[in-house]
């Protein structure tokens, strides 16, 4: 057992049975099905406005989707009654969302239709939801395999430099016709190794050292991790030419640093590290050097003849969703090109469904953090508040690059929106933070008597 294992193991108390607290799996329930209503009605208005009818699989999506729904439903009503009622609903909303997104790019992108193979990832997810609810009854059990966890994290991390770039990066492994992201696994467990070191080093990260610019520094012996940190994530931009994943796992860490120690001067030298190590790869490397030219002049291409780059088309479906949009099924985001499936399928979004749509589908993400915030400030073993913080800071970080690289707003990366975009390793990883956010809210309102996460 790893030495957070034993220090927070031995803290805790057991956590106390919630007798009487309201269960409130109605309110999901009742949740859940008005988001398989809205996946239904979704996929039905793109068949009206493609083909001027109903699409023939209509019935047979909205059977799928809600099957899978109830037997996730049935799974925290057994196992985690006590558990938020919004974090199910949400993903069973977006997860439907993205299916009939990718149905309708399906319907104008040439290739293999996609959206069959993301029902039958999303259900894997759903399966994964499901075990990890009826298997993990304690969130506490993690920490037994704190080492572990970074260990097959920087395995799966390393992996896919030994195989071709794919589209400049350096983030797939592809064998006979079958692909996975290893980089979207790692994250979980890399959120895990830090919530367990931060909760047994906290003491030293806050007090011990000394004192430089006004930051308190730890000693060496706890500083060392964080360095190493720093570099995996120089080496990830540097070796996979992958700028999204980089700044994911750097910032992950600076935030849950931040809230394990309350000290702000942490964010100041992340951004710091980050800043340089950016820079510094931004002109060395020459994709990620292109990214952030087409991030700085992203019509370039367009007043040198050689028509729109994605970006461009991007920011075109974005003006022309306007505030309503131009309805689903109605838009002309598929010129973006080979990634309007995956990297860009935000801009579908914002082009079909418009400002109105695009915001609804940003505050649901926000919701989602907000929930596991929530379940975080509840719980009090350090570990488990930490985790709960650091999974839905992953949520977080993931939307904003992704939604800043599409928009405009940061140099463009390769990560999948969660839930909406196509990709297997990424609709798997979101369902399984989903199910450790339901474990750690129903342990908060177990330990909070009820007034922790409402």
């Amino acid at each position: 057992m790893s030495k957070a294992g034993i220090t927070l193991a031995t803290a805790d108390p057991p956590t106390p049975t919630a007798r009487g607290l309201p269960r409130r799996r109605g309110v999901e329930l009742a949740l859940i099905v008005l988001a398989v209503t809205l996946s239904v009605y979704g996929y039905c208005a793109v068949g009206l406005a493609r083909n001027g009818t109903v699409p023939p699989g209509a019935a047979g999506y909205g059977a799928g989707l809600g099957v899978l729904a109830l037997v996730a439903h049935l799974a925290v009503r057994w196992r985690a009654p006590h558990a938020d009622p919004l974090p199910l609903p949400i993903g069973v909303l977006l997860n439907g969302l993205g299916l009939v997104l990718i149905y309708r790019l399906d319907l104008e992108a040439p290739g293999e239709p996609a959206a069959p193979t993301q029902l039958v990832w999303s259900a894997l997810g759903v399966a994964l939801f499901t075990s990890v609810v009826l298997v993990l009854r304690d969130h506490r059990v993690l920490q037994r395999y704190t080492y572990l966890c970074v260990t097959v994290a920087l395995v799966l991390l390393t992996v896919p430099i030994l195989f071709p770039a794919v589209n400049g990066a350096r983030i797939w492994i592809r064998v006979a016709g079958f692909s996975i992201q290893p980089g979207e696994f790692a994250k979980v467990l890399l959120a895990v190794f830090f919530a367990a070191y931060l909760a047994a080093n906290r003491g030293a990260l806050t007090y011990a050292g000394r004192r430089v610019w006004g930051l308190q520094l730890p000693t060496g012996r706890v500083l060392g991790p964080i360095v190493a940190v720093w570099l995996v994530s120089v080496g990830v931009l540097v070796l996979e030419r992958d700028l999204g994943t980089s700044l994911l796992f750097f910032g992950l860490f600076v935030v849950m640093l931040y809230v394990a120690t309350g000290r702000t001067g942490w964010i100041a030298l992340g951004l710091l590290l980050a800043s340089l190590g950016a820079v510094a790869v931004g002109r060395l490397e020459p994709h990620v050097h292109h990214r952030i030219e087409t991030w700085l002049h992203p019509f370039a291409s367009i007043e040198a003849g050689e028509g729109p780059n994605q970006l461009a088309q991007s920011l075109f479906a974005f003006a022309e969703g306007g505030i309503l949009g131009a309805g689903l099924g109605l838009g002309h985001s598929v010129l973006i090109g080979f990634a309007v499936k995956s990297d860009f399928i935000l801009a579908t979004a914002g082009e079909e469904l418009g400002l109105a749509g695009l915001s609804a589908i940003i505050l649901l993400y926000g919701l989602l953090v907000e929930r596991g915030y929530r379940a975080g400030l509840a719980l009090r073993d350090p570990f488990g508040r930490l985790l709960a913080v650091g999974l839905a800071s992953l949520v977080a970080l993931q939307v904003f690059v992704i939604a800043g690289g599409v928009t405009g707003l940061i140099p463009l990366t390769g990560m999948a929106m969660p839930f909406l975009a196509q990709g297997g390793s990424s609709v798997v990883t979101n369902w399984t933070i989903v199910a450790l956010l339901v474990r750690l809210s129903d342990c908060a309102r177990r330990q909070d008597g009820g007034g922790g996460a409402r």
